[in-house]
């Protein structure tokens, strides 16, 4: 499997797409994520949709989340319709949007 890093001083306008990459961003994308995970580092901003198997946020995000597995992380600012299997959120993170938890 792949990484791809999205640095903090670097600013993506665009898709991404790699069904067996991890990204992880520090940095800002304007765009949708295709991925097989997603982690949203702490000062990291997505403007778009996200897709993958496994997405941590610990930034911001503001457009749709589908995932397997979504944990929302105590600096998580996510103004997003988060669909999921299973949701973990810590104490502190921030969730506009609605909710749909599938269990399965």
């Amino acid at each position: 499997m792949s990484k791809t890093i999205i640095a903090e001083d670097l600013t993506i306008t665009g898709d991404l797409s790699g069904s067996a990459t991890t990204v992880d961003i520090a940095g800002k994308v304007t765009g949708d994520i295709n991925a097989k995970s997603v982690d949203i580092l702490v000062g990291g901003t997505v403007q778009g949709n996200v897709s993958a198997m496994s997405a941590q946020v610990r930034g911001s995000l503001s457009g749709t989340l589908k995932a397997d597995d979504v944990e929302l992380h105590s600096d998580a600012r996510v103004e997003a319709d988060v669909t999921a299997k299973q949701l973990e959120s810590h104490k502190g993170a921030r969730l506009k949007g609605k909710i749909a938890i599938s269990g399965e």
